[in-house]
């Protein structure tokens, strides 16, 4: 397991399709806030201008599909800037980062999901990130359950459409749980598990609990 520095004020929010990180990431701004933390909030892929295109690169279906390693690749050149733009910036000035997705994706979709080696990921981690979080809670949920709430999404809002990874079939995203999973069991200090089939409330709860835990450790 790669061992990165990790700080203690950047939180990531990990899991697979339509586990509620946005409804859990909402909740932890509102919860440090409160205590009078700034507080940034961001997403991967994306968390700067540049980012964000690449995100669309990443995402739209209406480009031609990726290799597995192109996928990888821009992954990694979204982080790179996300980081030393966003992340890091915030960091050292005293802020708390709120991160929807980190590295830990990447080990889980494209590890997982496109079979790629863990120590390619791995060497990319190190050279091009050479930062962990201190904390992440993967919210776990079932593939079909994930699967059901996304299709309540889109049928609530027609516009919602599905991005190209999405759009992956089941056994896709069962990989992709499976390797999140997986990660958890190797890194238990850092990676909390919640159950994220429960109403949503209770899960938000769990994730402010543990992160208020996490705050009184420090």
């Amino acid at each position: 397991m790669t061992q990165l520095p990790a700080h203690p004020h950047f939180v990531t929010l990990e899991g697979g399709e339509g586990a509620g990180k946005t409804t859990v990431l909402q909740a932890l701004r509102a919860s440090l806030q409160d205590d009078g933390r700034e507080v940034v909030c961001t997403r991967e892929p994306g968390g700067t201008p540049l980012a964000e295109r690449i995100r669309g690169l990443l995402l739209d279906p209406a480009h031609e599909p990726p290799a597995p390693e192109t996928e990888l690749l821009l992954m990694f050149a979204a982080r790179a800037q996300h980081v030393r733009e966003t992340i890091l910036p915030a960091l050292e000035r005293g802020a708390w980062v709120l991160s929807d997705r980190f590295t830990d994706s990447s080990y889980a979709y494209q590890g997982g999901g496109r079979g790629l080696d863990a120590a390619f990921i791995a060497e990319l981690e190190r050279r091009v990130v050479g930062l962990q979080p201190g904390l992440t809670l993967l919210l776990d949920l079932g593939v079909g359950t994930g699967r059901e709430r996304t299709r309540g999404r889109e049928q609530e809002d027609p516009g919602n459409r599905p991005d190209r990874i999405e759009r992956e079939h089941d056994d896709f995203f069962e990989r992709v749980r499976a390797a999140f999973l997986a990660r958890a069991a190797a890194e238990p200090g850092r990676i909390r598990v919640i159950d994220a089939a429960r109403p949503a409330v209770a899960v938000a709860e769990e994730a402010r609990a543990l992160l208020q835990a996490w705050k009184a450790a420090q």
